[in-house]
């Protein structure tokens, strides 16, 4: 990903530890256009099938809880702004 570091390789190694399935990847509206980039990234180092949540995103407390119909093992939420830990 040319102008985000998102980090795919800690992405895929927790896919692969926590033994998901079925991944819902869930982006802001800037980096939707690397969705397919990063569905295929995903798909092709682990044994995890993706799909990608293009609803809204408001942050980490937007979970799209429509999505526990599909019975997803794993969200994955990216946004613009680094997270700040407050502790």
């Amino acid at each position: 990903m040319e102008d985000y570091d998102l980090d795919l390789k800690s992405t895929i190694e927790e896919i692969k530890i926590s033994g998901a399935k079925l991944v819902c990847v869930q982006l802001p509206d800037g980096l939707k256009p690397k969705a397919k980039t990063i569905q295929q990234e995903i798909e092709k180092n682990t044994k995890a099938s993706v799909i990608i949540w293009m609803g809204s995103c408001w942050g980490g407390c937007d979970v799209p809880m429509q999505v526990k119909k599909l019975n997803v093992d794993l969200i994955i939420q990216w946004g613009h702004s680094e997270y700040i830990r407050s502790w």
